[in-house]
């Protein structure tokens, strides 16, 4: 049996980051709930730190790097997404949404995917509902119903805030595991193969 794919997005911009924290946490659970339920999982991440400047220049002139072209094919051709943003000014960062922005369109229909969020206190959660959510929606993605948010205090909170911080990824990644094993497997597509004429994209600016 081939093993079930997951794609995690990470947007933290230092070294470390909490946000590549939460991540590799989310990852871990889900890949041990996908283990439990349906076999071998298989995680791969992607840090757009190191993509940055690849995808402005994507986005000015329309062509990807192979690292970004790399990237964009693990995150498409993944059976399941997680994906983690810091929170900027009430919502996700400019990276974050860069990456997505340079997607094809339809890449993600149907995609089960596990939303997730850093920032420095919990009034930043709701980002996650009022932003993160509703983008993924509108790529008609099959967003699972707990969303994830780490504050600073759920880091350095002592261990109840850390027990309440694994509670929250481990419901939120068995959901993502059940979407995932109760989904079809998804072909790995080329999201490069039929791309949007340049026309197309002129217009559209």
């Amino acid at each position: 049996m081939s093993p079930r794919r997951i794609a995690v997005v990470s947007a933290g911009l230092s070294v470390p980051s909490s946000t590549r924290m939460l991540a590799d946490r989310l990852a871990a659970a889900t890949a041990r709930s996908v283990g439990e339920a349906d076999g071998r999982p298989e995680v791969e991440v992607v840090e757009l730190r190191d993509l940055a400047h690849d995808l402005m220049n994507n986005l000015l002139a329309g062509f990807p790097s192979e690292g970004l072209r790399r990237a964009i094919e693990t995150v498409v051709g993944a059976d399941g997404l997680i994906v983690v943003t810091p929170v900027f000014n009430a919502s996700y960062s400019g990276l974050f949404k860069s990456f997505f922005d340079v997607l094809e369109p339809g890449s993600l229909d149907g995609m089960p995917v596990l939303i997730a969020a850093t920032g420095g206190t919990a009034r930043h959660s709701l980002a996650l509902e009022h932003a993160v959510r509703p983008m993924f929606a509108y790529l008609r993605s099959s967003v699972v119903p707990s969303a994830v948010f780490a504050a600073s205090e759920d880091w350095a909170g002592g261990a109840e805030a850390g027990r309440g911080l694994a509670d929250r990824i481990d419901r939120a990644a068995a959901e993502l595991a059940t979407a995932m094993t109760a989904s079809p497997r998804r072909e790995s597509v080329d999201p490069f193969e039929s791309p949007v004429p340049f026309e197309q994209l002129l217009a559209q600016r």
